[in-house]
């Protein structure tokens, strides 16, 4: 279904300045704060050519177009503020305590850990020290408990651990916290100002809905617009592309509606497949996705570093979801290509085997 859309009306009167790469956190720091409170630039993640933004804005984060083109996310101070303040009231945060910065600052995860670290007036630590509260997406938490023992012993010593970026293993869950590891599942957006549900649940001043199946969210951390495209949004609701439920009043997050693949007139999760296989093999090494195809529309493939053989991984998909989650190709790499935030680069490996 196609939703209303918002074509944002900016006011240009505010200089945008991309982020360098060469600073350092406190330089990072510095000119977050100065953007947040209206006396500097807005900041940018990635290098857009533009004069100028709207005054109400103070960042732009580029999405990784993994699923789709990248989009250039326009937030305002008071959207990424109400963010961090409202994590804090859920995790009881108090001023002079530490966050971890263990996520790249192009991403809004990232640049979120820095606020937070301005409103409890510290500055963010590295794993190599102690920290109450960290963020982290699901690929960092298999390392930890795969034979990463510094990563492990710093997610022990937090008083919680964000997860988020990505759908989170209830088994992988399970065991972190039979290790020790306060875990804290967390869904969002970069158009949400990131996670707003933490484990199913909103934080304070967000709603959410399910419409024609979409998880739709409403709230203050809900983006000003995008810069370079029409913004999905009905009656104040923000439409994702993720399917949803909502059991007990809890939120579930089923997937994404874009990492379905239609082979053979059979619905297959992309994502589904991946943690099905993953959990099996006890490693992350194993991405599923599709190529276009004469005879399927398109067809299930996979790319392991691993040494499987396709009739091996196609009996486990045939067993656990049917005949049609048959796999069609199986391409053993040296590495698997994984975007910044450690999400798979399944648009980058339907092109190489193309």
């Amino acid at each position: 279904m196609a939703y209303p859309t918002v074509v944002m009306d900016f006011t240009v009167s505010r200089e945008l300045r991309a982020i360098d790469s060469s600073w350092s956190t406190p330089q990072l720091l510095d000119a977050l704060l100065l953007a947040l409170k209206g006396d500097g630039p807005a900041l940018s993640t990635s290098q857009i050519f533009i004069a100028g933004v709207d005054p109400k804005i103070a960042l732009v984060v580029t999405t990784s177009g993994s699923t789709g083109s990248p989009k250039s996310v326009a937030l305002t101070a008071k959207s990424l503020i109400t963010n961090a303040r409202a994590t804090h009231r859920y995790l009881g945060a108090k001023i002079g305590q530490r966050w971890s910065l263990l996520l790249p600052t192009n991403h809004v995860a990232g640049i979120n850990v820095l606020v937070r670290a301005i409103e409890l007036g510290t500055t963010p630590v590295g794993i190599e020290s102690k920290a109450d509260f960290t963020a982290i997406v699901p690929t960092q938490l298999h390392r930890a408990l795969s034979g990463d023992s510094q990563l492990l012993e710093h997610l022990q010593g937090c008083v919680a651990v964000l997860v988020g970026g990505g759908p989170l293993d209830q088994d992988l869950r399970s065991k972190a916290e039979s290790l020790g590891i306060k875990i804290v599942a967390t869904y969002g957006a970069t158009e949400t100002c990131g996670g707003v549900i933490y484990d199913g649940a909103p934080l304070e001043g967000v709603e959410f809905s399910i419409i024609d199946g979409l998880i739709a969210i409403k709230g203050p951390q809900v983006a000003f617009g995008y810069l370079n495209a029409e913004f999905p949004i009905k009656d104040g609701w923000f439409i994702t592309s993720d399917l949803g439920e909502i059991v007990n009043g809890k939120l579930i997050v089923l997937g994404r509606s874009d990492d379905q693949i239609i082979s053979g007139g059979e619905k297959i999760s992309l994502s589904a497949i991946e943690q099905f296989l993953q959990y099996e093999f006890e490693t992350a090494e194993i991405i599923a996705f599709a190529k276009s195809d004469a005879e399927w529309g398109e067809k299930l493939c996979i790319a392991t570093t691993k040494d499987l053989s396709l009739d091996l991984l196609s009996s486990r998909l045939k067993s656990k979801f049917g005949r049609h989650a048959a796999l069609k190709e199986l391409h053993h790499v040296n590495e698997i290509p994984y975007l910044a935030l450690g999400k798979p680069d399944r648009k980058r490996l339907a092109n190489d085997f193309a």
